[in-house]
């Protein structure tokens, strides 16, 4: 399998519910570092997995929604906790959306699976990795 993996960052600030999150039940920020990894069984006609500059710009264009946001008051995550794991999934899924769409170009239809990991700390990540089609 060939993958193509990108970076960014993004910053939050939310809180969460439930005892088993101590002092994270108020309000308080963070900042991830997002890695997207695309992968294929073949190259394309062209040699490569996605063009990384779509990719990189999709990665960008899927965070900006997140950046410098409240997450609590964001309606679509009401009563959910936006976890490093919930939040592997919302990007994910942002990301299958945009190559569906044709956002990173025609080599993306061959993409096969997709995944995103968030870098919450120097020592801590979550992951979501599926199948695009």
């Amino acid at each position: 399998m060939y993958a193509v993996s990108v970076r960014d960052h993004f910053m939050i600030a939310h809180s969460f519910r439930g005892d088993a999150f101590g002092p994270a039940q108020r309000l308080h920020g963070a900042t991830y570092i997002v890695d997207l990894e695309l992968r294929r069984r073949d190259l394309d006609a062209d040699g490569v997995v996605v063009d990384i500059g779509r990719a990189t710009d999709a990665l960008r264009g899927v965070l900006a929604g997140l950046n410098y946001r409240n997450l609590d008051e964001v309606p679509e995550f009401h009563g959910r906790n936006t976890t490093t794991e919930f939040l592997a999934r919302v990007i994910f899924d942002r990301i299958v959306a945009a190559i569906r769409r044709g956002d990173l170009g025609a080599a993306a239809r061959g993409v096969e699976s997709v995944r995103v990991t968030l870098g919450e700390s120097h020592v801590a990540s979550a992951s979501y990795d599926a199948p695009v089609w």
